[in-house]
């Protein structure tokens, strides 16, 4: 049983204080399970840190998954995984209470209406930013195609968008040479 408190202990610290996502907590639990468990050596970490940079998704909950497995199994890695996403996740339980709270404050309102145009903008830019990189890459008429396309399907046919995507992946793959 402690070698669980242990896994949750070595990844929930880095948690908490590696501000700034994976990377910023990579150094974090690397003191934890190399200096302080003695799980991985120097050479095995960096070896495990490049495979998990290799794999797609957050790096921290791929590493807490890798050596909670290592060290505890199927439940240990569900603990490294559960330490390493749980300050996020009580931070956000918290702030979403005070927020549910103070739902009807008239700060609360108006805060909440100044950031959807602000979101707003940015999906708009967003979505600027993809299509001329789409125009960029396969021109003008693929690219118009492909919006009145998937619109159409989105819009007016009310295929669900999962569908949608793998279409427009299928159609690059199958029309496109990568160069």
């Amino acid at each position: 049983m402690i070698v669980y408190w242990n896994i949750f202990l070595a990844f929930f610290i880095p948690g908490i204080l590696g501000y700034g996502g994976g990377p910023a907590s990579i150094p974090l639990v690397e003191n934890e399970v190399v200096d302080r468990y003695h799980w991985l050596t120097t050479e095995q970490f960096s070896e495990m840190l490049a495979l998990a940079n290799a794999l797609p998704g957050p790096i921290a909950t791929k590493m807490a998954g890798y050596i909670g497995f290592q060290q505890g199994g199927i439940f240990g890695a569900f603990v490294g995984v559960f330490a390493t996403v749980a300050p996020s996740l009580i931070l956000m339980i918290v702030l979403l209470g005070i927020l549910y709270k103070f739902k009807d404050s008239p700060k609360v309102k108006r805060m909440t209406l100044l950031i959807r145009p602000t979101i707003a903008v940015l999906l708009g830019i967003m979505a600027y930013e993809f299509f001329l990189t789409s125009y960029e890459g396969s021109g003008l008429l693929q690219t118009i195609g492909l919006v009145v396309v998937s619109f159409l399907l989105l819009e007016k046919w009310k295929v669900h968008p999962a569908f949608v995507i793998i279409g427009a992946l299928g159609y690059g793959a199958l029309f496109f040479n990568s160069t």
